[in-house]
Order: structure tokens, then sequence, then C-alpha cells
């Protein structure tokens, strides 16, 4: 008996350290998947780059392995593709060829830039709900129409497309059918009106920058063009920011909901409705879009979450793998803090001069102690934006987590306990790319397609301490913080 055919959605995941291509039945089970790895290279303190041709070619790649495992009879209704927020691509437009790296949403080079704009931040999150950091995207353009000879010769020439990756990727996939990037994409080159979804005239103009050089707005779920691979032929309907993806993977899409996805970067995202709720330090990011409809979250990011255990990892030889963490948290006898500022500090502190620090090492101290003090200390980062949060009127007192590193329970149970928050882990974690999926099975018009998301909670991690305890633990984190920005700016680490 030949097998049933089966009704899909496909799904694009392309991250900082991998690009992937799962793909979903329309109960939102993954029915195959296919990965390839992608290298984040650093070629000096505080870059940090892809080579766009890997971003493509690793995405085409788990994209047709994933394909050739499908059935003759099996059908790809449609496809989303979720992306890496910030990192930017400098390609020709119309070819679509890269003519530099694309520097990652982890690259400070821009520092020195937007060091100037700090009397303007105010005026910059107001037009945009984000800050004038070196994360985004906009500083490293400037940054590379001023020094590199390759762009600016693609930009005198009119021809230089400057696109967010989820531009680059869907333009390559559909040849070319829609150069575009949705809200939650835009928004990260620091030039979108967070009010208008357009680019915003006044933003352009403080980075000398021109929107000719830019793609289109369009809403994340829609026509996004055709994609033609391995024999088969269906629509792109979704492109979108992983993080909002995310959320939508989790089923966090009304008023209250929060969200933590633990990748790369670690990343908190309250739901906040459809007006924006604005809390100093914290970003204000857009849902993603249907239509005329809006949605907003408070958000908080950490930037070196997967990246700090990389390094222990690496450079440092601490750990083998992620089990350790848990194995940390069992054999740790002494208590060490740590402060995970590689690639600088993120919400609230938008900090990229503090020095990442460990505290409390003695002759007993053992590399177990190291590791779940990292672990300790990107929580304590993560609780540090819910508590502006609180502050502002929007608290997190319960949320999904996804993302590789939610498959600790050890460091879940800590973050709950920090937090002081009930955190949910859900049996199905590609948040990411089941999030991708929903969005493309709903601009398909496919009944339900919510009900995806709907997979069912394997595991609850409640506080643990009472409020004193963990009041006095913030306040030591707060004081070792401080401490650490202090020194960090007191002492010079140059050669």
């Amino acid at each position: 008996m030949s097998p049933r055919a089966r009704d899909l959605i496909l799904a694009l995941d392309q991250g900082s350290s991998s690009s992937r291509a799962l793909v979903f039945d329309l109960k939102g089970r993954v029915v195959g998947q296919a990965a390839r790895p992608v290298c984040t290279r650093r070629p000096q303190a505080g870059w940090a780059q892809h080579d766009p041709r890997e971003l493509a070619s690793s995405l085409e790649n788990s994209l047709d392995a994933v394909l050739s495992k499908l059935g003759p009879k099996d059908r790809v209704l449609a496809a989303g593709l979720a992306v890496q927020r910030s990192t930017i691509v400098f390609c020709e437009r119309g070819t679509f060829k890269p003519v530099a790296p694309a520097p990652s949403w982890m690259d400070g080079r821009a520092e020195e830039f937007v060091a100037g704009l700090q009397e303007r931040q105010g005026e910059v999150h107001a037009l945009s709900g984000l800050y004038a950091t070196p994360y985004y995207s906009a500083p490293k353009i400037r940054w590379f129409l001023d020094r590199d000879k390759h762009v600016r010769a693609l930009a005198d020439a009119g021809r230089l497309l400057c696109a967010p990756v989820s531009t680059f990727l869907a333009a390559r996939l559909t040849k070319g059918a829609v150069v575009a990037a949705d809200p939650t994409c835009a928004q990260r080159t620091l030039l979108m009106n967070l009010d208008t979804a357009a680019w915003d005239p006044g933003l352009l103009a403080l980075f000398g920058l021109s929107a000719e050089i830019l793609p289109s707005i369009r809403p994340s779920g829609g026509d996004w063009g055709v994609i033609e691979r391995k024999g088969r032929t269906f629509p792109l309907h979704a492109a979108v920011g992983d993080q909002q993806a995310a959320a939508v993977g989790l089923g966090a899409a009304r008023e209250g909901d929060a969200v933590a996805n633990y990748g790369t970067g670690a990343f908190l995202l309250r739901h906040t409705g459809a007006v924006p709720h604005r809390a100093p330090g914290l970003l204000v990011s857009p849902a993603a879009t249907m239509g005329a409809a809006k949605g907003f979250y408070l958000e908080g990011t950490v930037h070196a979450a997967g990246t700090s255990f990389e390094w222990l990892r690496d450079n440092l030889g601490l750990m083998k793998d992620a089990k350790a963490i848990d194995a940390a948290f069992k054999t740790s006898k002494r208590r060490v803090l740590m402060l995970p500022a590689i690639g600088g500090l993120g919400a609230p502190r938008w900090d990229y001069k503090t020095k990442t620090a460990f505290f409390g090492l003695d002759s007993q101290t053992k590399a177990a102690d190291l590791v779940r003090a990292t672990a300790e200390g990107l929580c304590m980062l993560v609780a540090d934006a819910a508590a502006v949060m609180s502050a502002a009127g929007a608290p997190v007192t319960r949320a999904r987590v996804a993302g590789g590193l939610s498959r600790s329970n050890a460091m879940m149970s800590c973050q709950a306990d920090v937090l002081g928050a009930v955190l949910e882990r859900r049996r199905e974690v590609e948040a990411t790319a089941l999030g991708a999926a929903v969005l493309a099975a709903q601009a398909a018009g496919l009944p339900d397609a919510e009900k995806m998301s709907s997979a069912p909670i394997e595991k609850t991690f409640s506080p643990q301490s009472d409020a004193v305890t963990r009041s006095r633990r913030r306040a030591e984190w707060t004081a070792f913080v401080e401490s650490t920005q202090r020194l960090s700016r007191e002492i010079s680490f140059q050669q």
C-alpha cells in the first residue's frame, strides 16, 4: 500500500549558529527536518560577522535535504521563514550578490559612532521603540558605507541593497519576486517608525542614509512569492524575526502573555496589547503582523546566552556540551558570581564597555562552579529585564520557555526562582520554526492554524525561594554588576 498523502507546512529557520528546515503536519508535529551549521567569525575584538553566501547556501541545502525526505504524494501547502534579526546583508539590488561580510546582531564595531548619539536616545526610542546602540543595523550600515569600498561603490552606482537577512533569503528563494522586510525585521535596522511601520525620515537623516538602499516593508504574513525546489512549487507565505516567531509558536499572542527564548542570545517578551507600552531601557517590539492588525511586546535582550557556554567550552575548556549545565548544578559546592558580558550588556543597561567577570573565586573553586555561575548570571540578566517590566506595570508572573538552553531543568529552575514566576516548557520546543509555520498556515487561509501551537506542557518550574531571599540575592547581584561596570571604565585593557 502506498503511503498516504500528507498536507504539510514548511518552516525555514536561519539563526546565528545554524540554518534549519522543518516540516510540520497540520497538528504542529515535526515530521521531517534538516540542519546545516553556520559560522560566526570574529576577526577582531567586538566584531562578529557572517559570510552571506554561507547563510544562503546552508539554508538552501537544508531545504533541499528536507524536501528529499518527503513522499511523492506529500503536499507542501505553504512555507514560512524566520530569521535572526538586526544582522544586515550588503548586496547588489537585482542580483542579490553580496559584496561584504554581514555584520551580526552581536557585532559592536559601530560603538564609536553611536556614542555620539547619546543625547538623542529619547528621540530614537520614541520613533523606533529601540535605542541607538551598535546592536542594530543602521550604525553598521553607516560604518560600511564610510569604510568599505565595495559597499560605497554600489551605493554610488545606485545599486546597493542593505537587506535584513529575511529580505536577502526570501529574494533568493523566490528569484526576486519580493524584495521586502516585515516590521519585525525592518524595525531592527533602527530606521523604521514604530507607529507607521514605514521608513522614518528623521531616523534616516540621523544616520545619513536614504530609503533607496532599503527594501519595502510589508506584513509578516501574506504573499512573499513562490519557491521552486526539488521539483516542488509552493508559496512563501510568511517572513518574520525569530523572537516574534517563537512567541507565535508558543501561543503568546494575547496581552499579558510572556515568553523567554534561550538560544545564542536570550530574549524575554511580554505582550502588551495593541498599543506600545514603554519602559526605561527595554525595547518596544512589533508582533508579527497579518494585514492591518497590530500588537506589541516589551522586550528584554541578553546578548550572549548560548555564546557564553560556547566560550566556556571552546576558549576555557570548562565544559564539553550542554549536559554539563545540569551536572554543574548538581556538583557545584561554592557560590561564584559571573557577569556574562560577551558582546556587551543588553536591556536594560545597553552597555558595550563592561567586561565579562567572575567574582568569588578561591583555592577551592572548580569548573562546575564557573559553569553554574554562568547559568545563574544569565538568569539574573533576564530577571533584570523582568524587574523593569514589573515596575512599568507589565509584570511577568508566568512565561513559556523555548530554545536549546530551556532543555536544562536546573537552569530553568534557577530562572523561575530568580524571576519569582512560573515557567512552562512545552513538549515541542521548536518554537521559532513552529511560529513561522503557523504564520504561513494562517496566511494560506488554513482553518484553525493557531491550533498548531497548542502543544501540551511537558514540565512546569516554580519558584522555590521566598521573596526575602530573592530580594537579598538581587541586591547582591546589582552591587556586583555596578562594581564591574565601574571597574571596566577605570581600567584600560589595551595592550
